[in-house]
């Protein structure tokens, strides 16, 4: 999976092996040195060892928590380690608050030690050491800047039978972190939403009542609460009561789910689950089942709309063929229809399901999340370019249980009409069209069933206008008889899947660069030449004839040219504005960067898409690069800020989680006088814009 802020390394690395008996390689950058040092000399076989990752911070920057809070990354550890031995988690020591222009993150400054917990094998033998490697990818920020650092750090853990001491110096620091570290309780929490607030609600043994305003909750997960807020704290008896502001998850789509985080109080912190209420309002249930009515209704009628939205115009246009070719074929026009339904619903919920999968692992993921991914987008232009050639007629797709001399068909039969249901919704990705916003922004913080047919209902939308055709017989009267013209229309809808084929092509250039770009088009070329080769074998069986040749050179140009493919997605994403979708004179969206032209009274707008969303690309050409739009961003002073989603960037996933959102378009301007800002409806025109930012620049004057 493609990890979060993967840059090329931006400065030379030195390393210094210190002499001692458990040796650690540190290793120094400009703003952050890193190292990998063990809370003891040496580890036991069989036995668990502690080690930290060290981060030494320079003044006025820091790192971040595990939920870095309104902006940031948390740091990620990938180890690389003998066999026999693994690493668990980070014990995360309590984060500092970091309030920073109008925000709050959460993380740490000047020094801070990352515990993780290594299992020694039995089998280890006395006398030896094991090699540990583990590269640490840090979010390194300042109030002004954000600076993604990535590293390998080494340390050579002596084993030995005997108890070990503790390493000078910093072992007994690892161990105090080790031992205050927050941890699970015998603490019963419960969370109740009332009206914009959260009230955390907790008792247990553990807890001991002390000034209550020092009591704060960091959810693991952000959009649980609006971070800045205060939380208000309050002691009855023995019971621990916390009013929090709602975050943007929980006002989107109330609260479903128990919510993780640490406590912390002046007696000590720990790590708590707050179940909803047990005994819920009946208000409060009918307002989640309202939500979920209106969720599964927008997705069904965002789905609808779908069907006008140009992603999915080549997949229409051959489904509009097909239809003409069963139109006359009640029998077959049906089974084509619920194939068709079967294979949108079923990639939907498929998709559905790996995305919640994601989400579950922390992953944060959002609608289009696999068009982020250059060999997903690479496999999908290959594709394209293959069901283009297909209907050229350059090959044809056999049915198995054709004999070598029937006619071979193109995408025959149930198998085909399912196929292109599977087609429709991964081309579908990057589009969203209206309603969907909100729909698949609350399906993905509902509980899974539930999520899962709000997913089924956008397949339904999707698939119905093919569905309603083919299940009425009055309608398919009106098609025209099957003829020659079918076949020259099949020809002339290679066209549009070629189109489709460019444009992956080119999302996958900027995802990557030109070197990966001549491989990918050369993979293009043998994967062409393999199937021309392929259809020159399927006219020789029919024939009658042996067609070794093509058989062998079919073969071998297919696979040559998928292995090209792959090695065309190694390559490491570009960095830098020629990357993305930004211009070279719009600024880079960071929360920081709002907050900071907010400070300066100007309005703002940002812009969240991706090369990939073809919904951005037509809005940002029709309604955003406008003469009129770009003269009126000038006149009014607006910083406009592009926050560009192509590749995976885990700060913009949250930030659209914030909002209620699961993926792009999403437009936002804030006017210097309202904290909120106005959401613009996600497809835009000149008109729109405009009507927005006249009214963000005169409240602004009003003012």
């Amino acid at each position: 999976m493609v990890r979060l802020f993967r840059v090329s390394l931006w400065a030379l690395i030195l390393a210094v092996t210190a002499l001692a008996p458990a040796s650690a390689q540190t290793m120094y950058s400009e703003n952050i040195e890193v190292s990998l040092v063990p809370m003891h000399q040496w580890a036991a076989p069989g036995s668990t060892a502690i080690v930290a990752v060290r981060q030494d911070i320079k003044p006025g920057w820091h790192t971040y928590w595990r939920n870095p809070g309104d902006s940031g990354g948390a740091t990620e550890l990938t180890w690389s380690l003998p066999p026999g031995v693994s690493a668990g988690p980070i014990l995360w020591p309590l984060p500092e608050r970091q309030p920073v222009k109008g925000l709050m993150n959460y993380g740490y400054s000047r020094q801070v030690y990352l515990p993780v917990p290594i299992e020694i094998p039995a089998s280890a033998r006395p006398g030896s050491t094991l090699p540990l490697s583990v590269t640490v990818l840090s979010m390194v920020c300042s109030d002004e800047m954000c600076v993604p650092d990535e590293r390998v750090v080494k340390l050579e853990l002596a084993i030995r039978e005997a108890v070990p001491p503790l390493t000078a110096g910093e072992g007994a620091a690892i161990e105090r972190i080790v031992d205050s570290a927050p941890r699970a309780a015998d603490i019963d929490a419960r969370l109740v939403r009332d009206s914009a607030d959260l009230v955390l609600t907790v008792r247990g043994t553990a807890l001991k009542p002390s000034a209550a305003g020092d009591a704060y909750f960091f959810p693991f997960d952000g959009g649980v609460v609006e971070h800045p807020a205060a939380q208000r704290a309050e002691w009855k008896g023995d019971e621990l009561s916390l009013r929090m502001k709602a975050g943007g998850a929980i006002v989107a789509a109330g609260l479903t789910k128990p919510i993780k985080g640490v406590l912390s109080t002046p007696g000590g912190a720990w790590e708590i689950t707050a179940n909803p209420s047990a005994a819920p309002s009946s208000s409060a249930g009918d307002t989640t089942i309202l939500i979920f009515a209106q969720a599964a209704l927008f997705a069904l009628i965002g789905g609808l709309i779908l069907n006008l939205m140009p992603c999915v115009f080549p997949i229409l246009a051959m489904k509009a063929a097909s239809l003409a070719a069963s139109a006359h074929a009640p029998h077959e026009a049906r089974r084509d229809g619920i194939a068709f339904l079967f294979g949108v619903l079923a990639t939907f919920v498929v998709l559905a399901a790996a995305l919640l999968a994601f989400r579950a692992a922390g992953e944060a993921a959002g609608w289009g999340f696999h068009l982020q991914n250059p060999a997903v987008t690479a496999a999908l232009a290959l594709l394209m370019l293959a069901v283009g050639l297909n209907l050229s007629g350059v090959f044809e797709v056999a049915l198995p249980a054709s004999g070598a001399g029937s006619r071979l068909t193109r995408l025959p039969g149930w198998s085909g009409a399912f196929f292109t249901g599977v087609l429709a919704v991964v081309v579908a990705a990057p589009c969203t069209a209206p309603f969907m916003a909100f729909a698949l922004g609350a399906a993905l913080l509902m509980p899974a069933p539930m999520a899962l047919a709000i997913f089924a209902m956008l397949g339904l939308g999707l698939a119905l206008p093919y569905l309603v055709i083919s299940l009425s017989p009055a309608l398919l009267r009106r098609f025209p008889k099957p003829g020659p013209w079918m076949e020259r229309l099949k020809s002339i809808l290679a066209f549009p899947m070629y189109g489709a084929a460019l444009w992956l092509v080119w999302v996958f250039a900027r995802q990557t660069g030109s070197e990966a770009l001549a491989l990918i088009l050369a993979a293009g070329l043998l994967l062409a030449l393999g199937l021309t080769l392929w259809g020159w074998r399927q006219i020789a069986k029919m024939s009658g004839r042996r067609a070794f040749g093509s058989t062998i050179g079919a073969a071998l140009s297919v696979i040559f040219g998928l292995g090209v493919a792959a090695s065309a997605t190694l390559f490491a994403p570009v960095a830098g504005p020629e990357a993305g979708s930004e211009d070279a004179a719009d600024t880079p969206w960071t929360a920081d960067a709002v907050a900071a032209a907010r400070a300066q009274g100007k309005v703002v707008f940002v812009n969240f898409t991706a090369d990939w969303c073809v919904t951005c690309k037509v809005n940002e050409r029709a309604a955003l690069a406008s003469a009129g739009t770009r003269a009126l961003l000038a006149e009014t002073g607006t910083a406009y800020m592009v926050a560009d989603w192509t590749r995976r960037d885990d700060r913009i996933a949250r930030e659209l989680e914030r909002f209620g959102r699961s993926g792009v378009p999403l437009y936002l301007i804030y006017a210097p006088d309202k904290e909120a800002p106005e959401i613009l409806p996600q497809l835009l025109t000149p008109g729109i814009v405009a009507d927005a930012l006249k009214r963000a620049a005169a409240g602004h004057e009003a003012s």
